[in-house]
């Protein structure tokens, strides 16, 4: 269960009323939570360990309920023999109702009406009803009813709605914490990644890619037009009635901005197209690609290489969780406009929170990225392998290293440009990949995955003779040289020079 001062750490005191008078083994954070969720006022706090941006929450955690002077949960009482079911599978079981059906059993009981107006499940309904042909209304029901009744004053929602007051989820308040929560000081002070400016091609290969090491790099993108243009009326102008990919949808872009001004929620839609130069051309001619990736083997396969590169536009919160990147590709991203949080962690590394499937094929991790930080960014501090993190602002490229685990977010509304490629320094990290035996599922962003391997293979041996063999042949030899060294550093003891005996 959720207990306040796990979520709203570190609150300040305050003077409690005397009809509060409850007796509580953890007067400060209950206390808090109970003005939260009793005095529904507009909050705009910084205060010493939280912020939020939004007015209060309704739904209480179920900590608070052993503390309270009523023995009623509204959540049990109004769901009759379905109490006994978690939050989820109920609203699993809700997510298959239409609008009317949920307004219908809205009305039943406080419980139903909190849970039948949970936002995601009337994104859900606007998603795959409208799909990117909706017009933003401040929330997901409101755009909904908007949309099929557009002569219905939507102003009017909000002050026709009741407040239920005794309702307890952690589940529910968690999820609305984890969409008001803002970023907290100390999840942005560490940054320890190795930052370059001006270095060689040569320099980046030798210190970075052959090492497999991140590094953010300053002032390669001075001479992108991108830069001093894509300000956002110059998007909605350059790209119209073009529709771009964000989560299952498309959306125009003027749609998407209407709706990230107004959109907070745990996962926020995230504008994420692979296509968007060949969609609006002049894009493509905003940019270029620093020359420190230049080398990118999969041009090689002309039409028929995976998809490569995307502009990546979202609101402050929305990011990408843990993942790997495809293929066992390195990747450059490049920001234009606002700035964004990473995590990175090693490829012999697995996040807290993140299980990947044996196979890889799969990933279960937090919900949302604010999730993650709240319950799992603390550990970190005291592993002996931390993650490297930063912020990268507008200007600024991270290179991300093959295999390596990362979480981004943006603090602001963000526009960047993102790519994928294989130098010489991973190309046998991709043939291995391609040929996995379940390449069918792990491999993407194209749809012949069974015979990419075959094809990317011959085409390098056409282009580029004798490089493979060459290749394995320099990792052969590093192989052999590590496992020397391996076995002397563990014959000998390094503090006295002699040798060990550990039989």
């Amino acid at each position: 269960m959720i207990w306040c001062n796990n979520l709203l750490l570190k609150t300040s005191k305050r003077k409690r009323r005397k009809r509060n008078k409850i007796a509580s083994r953890k007067p400060k954070s209950v206390s808090r939570n109970q003005e939260l969720t009793q005095n529904p006022v507009a909050i705009e706090e910084e205060e010493e360990g939280f912020s939020l941006k939004a007015s209060a929450c309704w739904v209480q955690p179920l900590g608070n309920f052993y503390f309270s002077s009523s023995p009623h949960n509204s959540r049990n009482s109004g769901l009759g023999n379905l109490q006994t079911l978690t939050d989820e599978l109920v609203l699993e079981i809700l997510g298959v109702l239409g609008a009317t059906d949920l307004g219908n059993l809205s009305t039943v009981s406080k419980s139903f009406y909190v849970l039948c107006n949970h936002e995601p499940l009337w994104r859900n309904l606007v998603l795959e009803g409208l799909g990117g042909g909706f017009s933003f209304n401040g929330s997901w029901k409101s755009t909904h009813v908007s949309a099929y009744m557009p002569n219905f004053d939507v102003s009017s929602m909000g002050s026709l709605s009741f407040k239920v007051r005794d309702f307890y989820s952690d589940y529910l308040f968690q999820s609305w914490l984890c969409a008001n929560l803002e970023m907290k000081p100390e999840w942005l002070e560490r940054d320890n990644i190795q930052r370059r400016r001006g270095i060689s091609v040569n320099e980046f290969v030798a210190n970075f890619e052959e090492p497999n090491k991140p590094v953010l790099l300053e002032g390669c993108l001075d001479n992108w037009a991108a830069l001093g243009k894509w300000e956002r009326d110059y998007l909605v102008e350059v790209c119209g009635n073009v529709r771009f990919s964000v989560g299952p949808v498309e959306m125009k872009l003027e749609d998407f901005f209407r709706y990230s001004d107004q959109a907070r929620e745990e996962r926020p839609l995230y504008l994420f197209d692979p296509k968007f130069a060949e969609k609006v051309p002049i894009l493509d001619s905003d940019y270029e690609v620093p020359v420190y990736f230049n080398e990118d083997l999969f041009c090689c396969l002309g039409n028929e290489r995976p998809d490569y590169r995307w502009i990546i536009i979202g609101p402050a919160g929305s990011g990408s969780s843990f993942h790997i990147d495809p293929n066992s590709t390195s990747a450059w991203n490049a920001v234009i406009k606002g700035s964004k949080k990473w995590v990175l962690f090693p490829p012999d590394v697995v996040p807290p929170g993140v299980h990947p499937s044996p196979d890889g094929a799969e990933v279960a991790c937090p919900v949302s990225i604010i999730e993650w930080f709240m319950n799992f960014y603390d550990a970190t501090k005291t592993w002996k392998k931390k993650p490297i993190e930063c912020v990268c602002k507008a200007g600024e490229v991270i290179f991300v290293p093959n295999g390596w685990w990362h979480l981004v977010i943006n603090l602001e509304d963000s526009i960047a440009i993102t790519q994928n490629f294989v130098s010489r320094r991973n190309l046998l990290n991709v043939l291995d990949f391609l040929n996995k035996p379940n390449a069918s599922t792990l491999v993407s962003g194209t749809r012949d995955r069974v015979n990419l391997h075959d094809k990317f293979k011959n085409v390098i041996e056409a282009s580029f003779p004798g490089c493979i063999d060459q290749l394995v042949m320099q990792s052969e030899e590093k192989k052999a040289e590590q496992k020397k060294l391996s076995f002397w550093e563990s014959a000998t003891d390094s503090k006295v020079g002699t040798f060990k005996f550990s039989f």
